[in-house]
């Protein structure tokens, strides 16, 4: 039996739903209230609705499936991209106790093809409620068959962005998953991220092919965080500020330094250890169990502060860090939200603080040019096309790396570019196929060779927001909130700029601006775009084709540059 989106809602009507949910909720979380959007997420996942959820970090966003997966009747797929963060998970599900939420597993490579076969066996059965799994799972046709036959009530879609291409943490393995969707019966889909701009939200409900589903968005405003940036020219001064700021943050308790490379990680942790804090460095060069000690050690107070790459990302979360600081630019502002969004998580203050010096834009440039050139994107695809002619079932990436004598990372960078321009498919067993009704390899090398620029023209823009950050001289959280398309009017009075005095209140209300937010506008050289928010006499646009720019209103108004779309 599959379970379909108006299947088991939990009560009859609204207000059994809705004693059901806070009962459950106080007797499995000991929730007595809940944060915002939090209830009104699990009314919607309740009553038998797709939900896209936009929560902040540390919102509690596991509480919505934990609670109303608690309530249905069927089990709960979580589908999450990181191991760590699935492990990480369950072991909160299960110190609630079985009793009280039922039986939570994991289900990915990790585990025995024997373990594997026992998770989808104990699905059938009934006797596991929730299975968190990684993406790549439901590329296995037998995967996918063993869950359709379980009847699952809910597939909840953790970090969700990693589905858009406009997400800053874009996945191609999270493309699969509409279609899966479907074939499992379409269970109620619920999809939850801490940061989506209004375009992600539509491509996220677009990609999952949600049907006329709930969105909530909480707010992403954090006031309990103070914003700084500290400005310097000098790269040594730049280094020794870090250093300074950061010993004294310390004293208010745990932190994060994020650091731009894997040797920035290791100079600070040495730095500050001879400084006299206990500081470790974390980054994806590390041995996995090296990795796995700094996280417990962080995670288990034994630490001052965690220099990492953003390496030491999803799923990290001590509600006691106290300050996030970053020594170099993240590479948007997306990834700043999320990354300043792992401080303070317990309500109380904390300090999210750039240190910040020009030049060191440059690193993020870097880390977002280079787009493959169109007769190697055309080699893989041919390579792959003539493997699948000789009678090979699929290619494997292995083959083709010595065939190419390319790199790991650079060819399975060319596979997805191919697999988003509908050239091949990228199977679970790491081999790759030409896609069905697939172009020609010369055709499927442009368009992969256009998605490439795109995709750089889009990152290089959110470098200039992050730029726009790091120098507005107004208020950094109505900067902040408005890239999110959500206006704050009064200047917060908690970051440096207000404090300062330099924070001036916005003078013009949304609903005077000839562009209001959200607006769908065209421009006559960038094509079509939505309006994202405004600073005083500009307007900050997201353009499909272009990403974000900045326009003064006055020559716009004057030249007609921008006009509203209707439909």
């Amino acid at each position: 039996m599959t379970s379909t989106s108006q299947d088991n809602p939990v009560g009859a009507s609204p207000s059994a739903r809705t004693r059901r949910i806070r009962q459950t909720a106080e007797a499995v979380l000991g929730y007595t209230g809940f944060r915002p959007g939090q209830e009104a997420a699990m009314q919607a996942v309740a009553a038998g609705r797709d939900t896209l959820a936009v929560l902040p970090s540390g919102a509690g966003k596991s509480a919505v499936y934990t609670v109303v997966g608690a309530l249905l009747d069927g089990p709960v797929l979580v589908v999450s991209p990181l191991i760590a963060l699935q492990r990480d998970q369950v072991q909160r599900l299960e110190a609630l106790g079985e009793d009280a939420v039922g039986r939570a597993v994991v289900l990915n490579s990790g585990l025995s093809a024997g373990d594997q076969q026992a998770v989808l066996d104990e699905l059938r059965d009934g006797t596991v409620r929730y299975c968190f799994l990684a993406p790549e799972q439901l590329a296995k046709p037998e995967v996918v068959e063993a869950i359709r036959e379980a009847g699952p009530a809910l597939l909840v879609v953790d970090e969700a962005h990693c589905v858009s291409a406009w997400g800053h943490d874009f996945r191609p393995d999270y493309l699969r998953l509409g279609g899966v969707v479907e074939q499992l019966g379409h269970p109620t889909v619920l999809a939850l991220t801490a940061t989506a701009a209004p375009p992600v939200r539509a491509e996220i409900v677009e990609r999952l092919e949600m049907r006329d589903p709930e969105i909530v968005v909480a707010g992403f405003d954090r006031p309990e965080i103070r914003l700084e940036v500290e400005q310097h020219a000098d790269a040594h001064a730049k280094h020794t500020a870090v250093l300074d700021r950061v010993t004294g943050l310390a004293g208010q308790g745990t932190g994060i330094l994020y650091s731009a490379t894997r040797r920035g990680t290791e100079e600070f942790a040495e730095a500050l250890a001879e400084r006299g804090l206990r500081a470790a460095a974390y980054h994806a060069g590390l041995r996995k169990g090296d990795r796995e000690e700094v996280q417990r050690a962080f995670m288990d107070g034994e630490l001052d502060v965690v220099v990492a790459t953003t390496a030491f990302g999803m799923g990290i979360d001590r509600p006691e860090t106290r300050f996030v600081v970053h020594a170099e630019p993240a590479d948007s502002v997306d990834s700043y939200y999320q990354e300043i969004g792992r401080a303070g998580r317990d309500g109380e203050p904390a300090t999210a603080l750039l240190v910040y010096r020009q030049e060191d834009l440059g690193i993020r440039k870097f880390f977002a040019a280079g787009a493959p050139g169109e007769e190697e994107l055309q080699e893989v695809a041919g390579l792959v096309r003539a493997g699948v002619e000789a009678g090979m079932d699929g290619v494997d990436v292995t083959d083709l790396r010595e065939e190419t004598g390319r790199a790991a990372t650079p060819l399975v960078r060319d596979l997805n570019l191919l697999e988003q321009a509908g050239a091949v498919v990228l199977d679970h067993d790491g081999t790759a196929s030409p896609a069905p009704d697939a172009p020609p390899p010369g055709e499927a090398a442009a368009a992969a060779r256009a998605l490439a620029e795109h995709h750089i023209r889009v990152d290089e823009s959110r470098i200039e927001m992050m730029r726009g950050y790091a120098e507005t001289t107004g208020c950094r959280r109505q900067f902040l909130l408005g890239y999110f398309g959500e206006q704050l009017d009064e200047p917060c009075g908690n970051c440096d700029n207000c404090s300062a005095g330099l924070s001036q209140q916005q003078t013009t209300a949304d609903g005077d601006h000839p562009f209001p937010v959200d607006t769908a506008v065209e421009h006559a050289e960038w094509g079509p775009g939505v309006v994202m928010r405004h600073e005083e006499d500009r307007v900050v646009v997201l353009f499909e084709e272009v990403g974000y720019k900045t326009l003064a209103i006055e020559p716009v108004l004057a030249n007609d540059l921008l006009t509203e779309r209707t439909g």
